[in-house]
């Protein structure tokens, strides 16, 4: 592994055998792209670059407006997406890629929960990505649904993963409650389209198996 940081984001790299490869881009929460990558190597599967990024401002760089705290002691979500992608696709792409062997046979970007907004809100940003995971994806993120269905992807990707855990939409916050039907709308727009896109749904609450669910959306996008 090795390892740089881009202003104040730490970027991990995993690089993959050898030769020209696919390379997966994780945003992460806290450091669970090490855990992630530790699942991922335990089955065999294609072979591929992974590249984590920590250290986010977490409800700034995954989102892509402004929105109110949707609880009480909750944070605002401030609108940081756009600044960030300048600095993933300016400075950590470029840096990545630069310290694999090969060239990328393709892009992917993955993600879980805001994180997960933000991989399908990319593939309006950037023609980088052709292929997206989003896991637990916060798709209920107010007016979502309504810019996918209103914007063009900026290069139509190949691939694209949903995933919820069955029980998330099981409550009484008024945000939080439409994640499955928005996620569902979405998921239906994409194979409308003709993507290929899967909705898989996994056991539980949004906080259950993170990692275990991440693992499981990458595998999905690198078949």
């Amino acid at each position: 592994m090795k390892q740089f940081t881009a202003g104040d984001k730490c970027v991990s790299v995993y690089s993959g055998e050898s030769g020209d490869l696919p390379v997966v881009y994780l945003n992460t929460f806290g450091n669970e792209g090490e855990a992630v990558y530790q699942e991922l190597k335990q089955e065999k599967g294609p072979n591929f670059h992974f590249v984590t990024i920590s250290g986010l401002q977490w409800d700034h760089d995954m989102s892509p407006w402004k929105i109110p705290p949707i609880a009480k002691g909750d944070t605002p979500c401030t609108g940081g997406a756009g600044q960030y992608m300048e600095i993933l696709r300016n400075e950590i792409v470029p840096k990545a890629e630069s310290l694999i062997l090969g060239k990328p046979l393709w892009r992917g970007i993955a993600g879980y929960s805001l994180a997960g907004l933000f991989a399908v809100y990319s593939l309006y940003q950037t023609s980088l990505f052709s292929r997206a995971a989003s896991i637990s994806g916060s798709l209920w993120f107010p007016d979502f649904q309504k810019y996918v269905s209103s914007h063009n992807w900026k290069s139509v990707p190949d691939r694209v993963y949903f995933s919820l855990g069955d029980k998330e939409h099981r409550t009484k916050n008024p945000f939080l409650k439409g994640v499955r039907e928005r996620t569902e709308e979405i998921c239906a727009f994409y194979t409308g389209k003709g993507i290929d896109t899967v909705l898989q749904f996994n056991p539980g609450n949004h906080f259950q198996n993170e990692g275990h669910r991440i693992a499981r959306g990458i595998r999905w996008i690198l078949r």
